[in-house]
């Protein structure tokens, strides 16, 4: 993960729920790269084949509530989704996105503000985003979870610790 990341953006309004992101129907699957397939299909049939490596999403308040299901979060690091945004989460989707190394914010804010498809640049270093509307600020994450994300998920950061001899 970059200090800086630039990408379109993908707008979601409030709840957006692991059932949308990643229908219950498609949990058998194990495979990530089919996953990403069903990536949103609760929100519009074919909606992953609309995503792009690098996009953004920006939603509003309780961003992955519902059940626990980590494919929620594995789906959209398949797709390349580089960043979320949203005035909050689901602690356990919070959690699984950074276990996967999709990049959280929580940005209370009126990001409502952020328009479908526009680029906005997010900078990690300076808690700021920047979009058409103004420049949003965020509490930085933990340098902990930076790590987890620098490293593209747990597992990875895990093996680079032991790695390390950590």
């Amino acid at each position: 993960m970059e200090n800086i990341i630039k990408g379109r953006v993908l707008k979601f309004g409030d709840n957006i729920d692991t059932d949308i992101i990643y229908p219950g129907g498609y949990l058998k699957e194990r495979d990530p790269k089919k996953m990403a397939e069903y990536a949103f299909e609760g929100h519009e049939k074919g909606f992953s084949k609309k995503i792009q490596p690098g996009d953004i999403i920006v939603a509003g308040k309780n961003f992955g509530c519902g059940s626990s299901r980590e494919q929620a979060a594995t789906c959209l690091k398949a797709l390349g989704i580089a960043a979320i945004v949203a005035k909050s989460f689901s602690r356990i989707y919070f959690r699984n996105a950074i276990n996967q190394g999709i990049a959280i914010i929580t940005c209370a804010e009126e990001i409502e503000k952020i328009e479908n498809h526009e680029n906005i640049e997010i900078n990690f270093e300076t808690g700021k985003i920047k979009a058409k509307a103004g420049v949003y600020g965020f509490p930085p994450l933990p340098e902990h979870m930076l790590s987890i994300l620098k490293d593209g998920g747990l597992i990875e950061h895990i093996k680079k610790e032991l790695s390390a001899g950590k």
